[in-house]
């Protein structure tokens, strides 16, 4: 099986970490006629079995909150509700009594080349946490859709020469380093390539000489890419924007807003890509939310901003390999464009939205690395001189990594040093993803879907009067077998296509109803 961004649902007779194409093989399946440590002998075998057992339906209930994911964690243990006033036990659970003796819960990974249907809910979830932060909604008030913004992308300076594919505007694509004099590194290659790359061509992102290429400064910008972005919106560019406040007379009465995403280009580098917003501030009450003073329009708040990011940098300690450190900055390209809601202008708010939730759910797949700690026994596999642009990456953050200050970019080495959040926000941009949860349970629980066990506990719960206390253990991740997981996975499919029939018969008997009226 090979990398893929969806669930693979054919039957395969290797008992894999769930069936979605980032699984793992685990174990190996004897021949058909022996009993394998999973109990089976392939995926149509244990979907026969598992399907005729007597509480089938019970099981697939129960699988319901983890069906569609690729790597559910298994938890065991007791869930005891206990009376708030007096303490005393009201209910005890035990999964013991549960089909398979475990809950199901799944893996939430937020990466869609890891587990598609976790990282759909993720991406699902961003998007409405980017909305509510452009339009209102989810107890961001409305005022917030006249509030300047603009959508910032910020990129990594250049570490070396790497292949890429240029365009003109109208689409014709152009040969990728055009020389008329032939050039060459110090290493002899040849720094000249006449092809025209297309978009999927692996070779786009690569050196053209990787021994010329800068890996240790690129490994460390990565690692550095967070703190560059916290000084260069937290503090140069609020202290640009406190300067024109005083000029107005209302300092301390605007702040910044954001909701950001990092993307790694190909060439294994992460970008920034950001809906920034101006505020107002209210003095009495400093965490509502507020149109801010009629001088701070878009036109500052994308002045401020580019001369922040121009002016923003920083040299890191003292490294053996660097005694100055090395020097943080942006690199040259910086686009930032204006936001409007009703299309029209540059970009739209529901685009914004899209951009950054598809960027959310991206991982170093992009950069040609699928991501997966590295330890010391796998790092050998990286040391060849022969390794590949990704592995000379993480190459060389564990090299880099062993002294005091730098530790993190062995920590991170398999993200190619970068250890920061793929997706954040300041504190007042909008909803969090916790709410967006507890309101997605809370749906479920009022149209009746109590059959799922997350439900059921909400259920059970009350906050003013019980109080429940979990005693769970990790016991393992994936499904028993690979029939328990097409079994789950299907009926995922099928739950979610339902779902689906029923909104479009919604919207279809809405239209009808309206013009019928």
């Amino acid at each position: 099986m090979t990398a893929g961004s969806t669930s693979t649902l054919t039957p395969s007779r290797r008992t894999r970490l769930g069936v979605g194409a980032a699984a793992e093989p685990l174990i190996t399946m004897p021949r058909r006629g022996k009993r394998g440590a999973a109990g089976s002998l392939d995926a149509i075998e244990t979907a026969i079995e598992r399907g005729s057992r007597p509480g089938y339906d019970a099981w697939l209930r129960h699988v319901a909150p983890a069906a569609g994911c690729t790597n559910p964690v298994l938890l065991r243990g007791r869930i005891t509700t206990l009376d708030s006033r007096t303490n005393k036990p009201i209910r005890a659970t035990s999964t013991d009594r549960m089909p398979d003796g475990v809950i199901y819960k799944a893996c939430g990974n937020r990466r869609i080349s890891v587990c598609p249907s976790c990282a759909e809910v993720y991406r699902a979830d961003a998007y409405q946490l980017v909305l509510a932060g452009l339009r209102g909604g989810k107890d961001v008030p409305d005022s917030v859709a006249g509030h300047p913004a603009v959508f910032l992308s910020a990129t990594a300076p250049g570490f070396g020469l790497v292949h890429t594919r240029r365009t003109t505007k109208s689409g014709r694509v152009l040969a990728c380093r055009p020389r008329r004099q032939k050039e060459h590194c110090p290493h002899g290659v040849l720094l000249r390539c006449q092809a025209r790359h297309r978009e999927d061509d692996p070779a786009l992102g690569q050196p053209l000489c990787l021994r010329c290429y800068d890996y240790r400064h690129h490994v460390v910008w990565n690692n550095q890419a967070g703190e560059l972005w916290r000084r260069t919106i937290a503090i140069k560019a609020n202290r640009l924007l406190q300067r024109h406040a005083e000029q107005h007379g209302d300092q301390g009465r605007v702040r910044l807003s954001y909701g950001k995403v990092g993307e790694y280009q190909r060439r294994g580098v992460v970008h920034f890509h950001a809906l920034v917003r101006l505020d107002g501030v209210d003095s009495d009450h400093p965490n509502k939310v507020i149109p801010p003073p009629a001088w701070a329009t878009v036109f500052v708040l994308a002045h401020l901003l580019r001369e922040a990011v121009a002016a923003t940098a920083f040299h890191t300690e003292p490294h053996p390999a660097n005694p100055h450190g090395w020097r943080i900055n942006w690199g040259a390209q910086l686009d930032i464009k204006p936001l409007r809601l009703r299309g029209g202008e540059p970009i739209t708010d529901t685009q914004v939205a899209g951009y950054l939730a598809k960027y959310a759910t991206k991982g170093t797949d992009a950069a040609g690395h699928t991501s997966k700690r590295i330890s010391r026994g796998t790092i050998q596999i990286y040391t060849d001189d022969g390794a590949t642009h990704p592995g000379r990456m993480i190459r060389t953050a564990w090299q880099l990594g062993h002294v005091d200050g730098f530790d993190g970019l062995r920590r991170w080495a398999h993200m190619l040093g970068f250890g920061g959040h793929f997706f954040s926000k300041s504190k007042r941009y909008s909803t969090t993803f916790g709410a967006l949860r507890n309101a997605r349970t809370e749906y479920r629980r009022r149209h009746g879907r109590t059959e799922r066990v997350d439900v059921q506990l909400a259920v059970a719960h009350d906050e003013d009067t019980t109080l429940v206390i979990n005693t769970l253990s990790y016991v393992g991740i994936g499904w028993h077998t690979t029939g328990d997981a097409l079994l789950a996975n299907t009926s995922a499919a099928m739950a979610r296509e339902r779902r689906r029939a029923e909104r479009e018969a919604a919207r279809e008997l809405e239209e009808i109803l309206d013009y019928v009226s």
